[in-house]
């Protein structure tokens, strides 16, 4: 056990972040870069690694393609950090071989649902303030979510006050479905919008219609105040 405990503490190779200590576990590489107050991935993380602990730190956004080179990794915790947008593509070139992801502790109040449902990985979303909307429900409901951590996604922000404070899962085991919500929202401006125009449409045909007969009111007189054939015979 001292050996295996030594081994965790020998580095590997040269291509280490400086941020960061690498090491090898049993034969898979580990890139540890815990608490070194990083603002931004950092873009040498070893190929090879298969952990990367990125946790508590101050990254603020996952960007598109950030891990793509690491299509090895297995284990990735992002918890623990100020981030707050999550890029549609940010688990591309990782999403068949992750196995866990932990975002959990961090800032984010909503995710692209093409983000996550690509993933296979078990996931952590615990403490975070979450603004519950249709995407977020469908990622509860397909996503491999950590049973442990399900009943910490809390609804800090929703479309409605009595939702506010209330874990997710009980919001939607109470028969609330923000996917059927949206679409009555969109409907509605929808339905103004439809509305506007059939009134333009009737103002328009009203005027049309008035400006006619004012003109031809117009020409009647016209055709009556013109001396008639009888006059200019005599």
């Amino acid at each position: 056990q001292a050996c295996f405990c030594l081994l965790l503490c020998v580095p590997w190779g040269s291509s280490c972040p400086p941020s960061c200590q690498c090491t090898e576990r049993a034969g898979a590489k580990a890139v540890l870069c815990s608490s070194r107050h990083l603002e931004e991935i950092p873009r040498d993380i070893p190929k090879d690694a298969v952990f990367l602990k990125l946790d508590a730190n101050s990254i603020t956004r996952i960007p598109s393609n950030a891990f793509r080179h690491l299509s090895r990794l297995e284990e990735l915790d992002l918890s623990r950090n100020a981030i707050e947008k999550i890029d549609r593509a940010a688990f591309k070139g990782v999403a068949a071989g992750l196995r866990t992801l932990d975002l959990s502790s961090n800032r984010i109040r909503s995710i692209p649902k093409e983000a996550l449902l690509a993933l296979n990985a078990k996931l952590r979303l615990a403490n975070n303030p979450w603004h519950c909307e249709c995407a977020l429900q469908e990622v509860l409901w397909e996503a491999r979510l950590d049973p442990d951590s399900v009943q910490d996604i809390t609804c800090h922000t929703a479309p409605r006050e009595e939702y506010v404070g209330k874990p997710l899962l009980q919001v939607l085991d109470a028969g609330v479905n923000f996917c059927s919500v949206r679409q009555r929202t969109t409907d509605v401006p929808m339905f103004i919008t439809m509305f506007g125009w059939f009134a333009m449409v009737i103002v328009y045909v009203i005027c049309y219609v008035r400006h006619n007969r004012e003109d031809a009111c117009k020409h009647v007189d016209y055709l009556k105040s013109l001396p008639s054939s009888q006059g200019h015979a005599e």
